[in-house]
C-alpha cells in the first residue's frame, strides 16, 4: 500500500484531521487535581462538547475528512492483537503494582471496545474496579482515587503525535500526566486498518526506547514546508529531541532544514505555537514579546551523514531563508501591550490553517482576529470560553494527517 498520509505544510489545504472529543477525562478533573493534570480550571464539559462540535464542524463545511480519536481507538480494540498490545503497556507491575495487574486487566478486558477505550482515555477509579484483593497499594487507595489516571490532555492531538511531510512521530511526552497517551496513537498507527499498512516512517518514537530525557511535543513542531521545519525548545521539546528528529528526517531525505527555536521555561509559552502559528505561506502570526527576542538555530545536513549546526541572526530571517524569500510577513497579537499579553495565554496566537489564507480561531481574541482579517486572512471565529481552559487552542486540538503542500 503507497503511503496516502502526508503533511506537507502548515497552511496548504488540509484534507483530513485526528481530533479528540472533551469526554470522561475532564469530568473527572476537580479543584484539587486539576494541576496535577496540567489544568489550570476545571471545565463545563457540556459546553466544552459544544464548542468543539462546532470547531469539527467547521471544517465538516470545508470537506474535511475528521476523524475522532475514540472511534478510531475503538477499532483498534475490536481486534485481539491490538487489545492485547494496549494492555500489554497499561497494566504493568511497575504501573499499577504487581497484585493490581490482573484485577485490572480482568477488569477492563471484559468491557466492550467502546467501553475500554472510554476508560483508557478517561481512567479507571478504586470505585470502578469490581474485584478487591490484596496489595498494598490497593488498600490505600479511597474510592475515588486513580488507580489509572484520566488523561485529560489528550484533547490536545496535535502533542502526541505530528505528521511531518510522508512520516510521523509518536512523542516522548514532557510530562508524567500525558506519557500514557502515546500508547493509543501507536496502537492506532500499528494496528487501525486505515494505518496498519501504510508503510509509512516513524521520524521519532514507536520504536520501544525510552528516549527520555530526549523529548518532542507536537505543538512545538511546525512544517513550514520547502523542506524545512521549525521546532521549539522550552517546558516540553529538549534539544536533543530536536537532534534526534532533524537526523532522522535528514537521514530519509525528508526535509532539508529544521529552524529550533528557545523558548522561555514558562507555562504561557509551553510550546512554539503558542507564540507562532503559520497564516499564509509567508505570513506568521506571532507574539512579539517572545519571538522577536528569542534565539534559534539552524539545522541541515553536513553531508556526511551529521547535523550541522549554525546560529542564526534573527528567527525571521531564518524562517524567510528555509522559505526561499527575501522576507517573511510578521503578524503580532492585536492589541497594545496588556491585551496582547491576555490575548497570547487566551491562544490568540494558536490558530488553525485550514487553506491558506484561511484560520479558525478563538473568538475571544478580539483584537488579534481583527488584525489578521486586516492583513487579507479569513478568520473562522469559533468559542473557547470552555476548550480554552485547557491552555490550548484550535491548532491543538487538530493532529492533521493529510494536508497539501502551501
Amino acid at each position: 500500500m503507497t503511503n496516502p498520509y502526508h503533511v506537507d505544510s502548515e497552511v496548504g489545504r488540509l484534507r483530513q484531521v485526528i481530533v479528540h472529543r472533551p469526554g470522561l477525562a475532564l469530568r473527572r478533573l476537580t479543584p484539587s487535581n486539576v494541576h496535577g493534570f496540567l489544568f489550570d480550571d476545571i471545565m463545563w464539559v457540556d459546553r466544552a462538547q459544544a464548542e468543539h462540535d462546532r470547531f469539527t464542524g467547521v471544517m465538516r463545511e470545508r470537506g474535511i475528512e475528521v476523524f475522532e480519536l475514540t472511534d478510531l481507538l475503538t477499532d483498534v480494540l475490536e481486534d485481539d492483537r491490538g487489545r492485547d498490545w494496549v494492555m500489554e503497556r497499561v497494566a504493568t507491575a511497575d504501573y499499577l503494582g504487581p497484585y493490581l495487574v490482573e484485577p485490572v486487566r480482568r477488569f477492563l478486558c471484559a468491557l466492550d471496545a467502546g467501553d475500554l477505550a472510554t476508560h483508557l482515555m478517561g481512567g479507571l477509579t478504586r470505585g470502578e474496579l469490581t474485584e478487591s484483593g490484596g496489595g498494598l497499594r490497593l488498600q490505600m487507595l479511597g474510592p475515588w482515587d486513580f488507580i489509572l489516571p484520566p488523561l485529560p490532555n489528550q484533547l490536545f492531538t496535535r502533542d502526541t503525535s505530528c505528521w511531518i511531510y510522508n512520516g510521523v512521530t509518536v512523542n516522548e511526552m514532557a510530562m508524567p500526566a500525558r506519557r500514557r497517551e502515546a500508547i493509543h496513537m501507536e496502537a492506532i498507527y500499528r494496528f487501525h486498518p486505515r494505518f496498519a499498512d501504510a508503510g509509512f516512517p516513524y521520524w521519532f518514537g514507536a520504536d520501544g526506547v525510552d528516549h527520555l530525557p530526549a523529548s518532542l511535543e507536537g505543538g512545538d513542531v511546525v512544517v513550514i514546508g520547502n523542506g524545512a521545519v521549525a521546532v521549539g525548545m522550552g517546558e516540553r521539546t529538549s534539544p536533543q529531541g530536536v537532534e534526534i528528529l532533524a537526523r532522522r528526517l535528514f537521514s530519509r531525505g525528508a526535509a532539508r532544514t529544521v529552524v529550533a527555536v528557545e523558548l522561555p521555561m514558562r507555562r504561557a509559552f509551553m510550546h512554539l505555537d503558542t507564540i507562532m502559528t503559520m497564516v499564509e505561506r509567508d505570513a506568521f502570526l506571532v507574539y512579539p514579546e517572545v519571538a522577536d527576542s528569542v534565539r534559534s538555530w539552524i539545522l541541515r545536513p553536513d553531508g556526511d551523514g551529521e547535523v550541522e549546526v549554525t546560529a542564526a541572526s534573527t528567527l525571521f530571517t531564518a524562517l524567510a531563508d528555509a522559505l526561499d524569500l527575501n522576507e517573511v510577513r510578521v503578524l503580532t497579537t492585536g492589541g497594545d501591550h496588556l491585551e496582547q499579553v491576555r490575548e497570547q495565554w487566551d491562544d490568540g496566537n494558536n490558530v488553525l490553517s485550514l487553506e491558506p489564507g484561511v484560520v479558525v480561531a478563538y473568538d475571544r481574541n478580539v483584537d488579534t482576529n481583527a488584525k489578521l482579517r486586516k492583513a487579507g486572512i479569513e478568520v473562522i471565529e469559533i468559542s473557547g470560553s470552555e476548550l480554552g481552559r485547557g491552555r490550548g487552542g484550535p491548532r491543538c486540538m487538530s493532529c492533521p494527517i493529510l494536508r497539501e503542500a502551501a
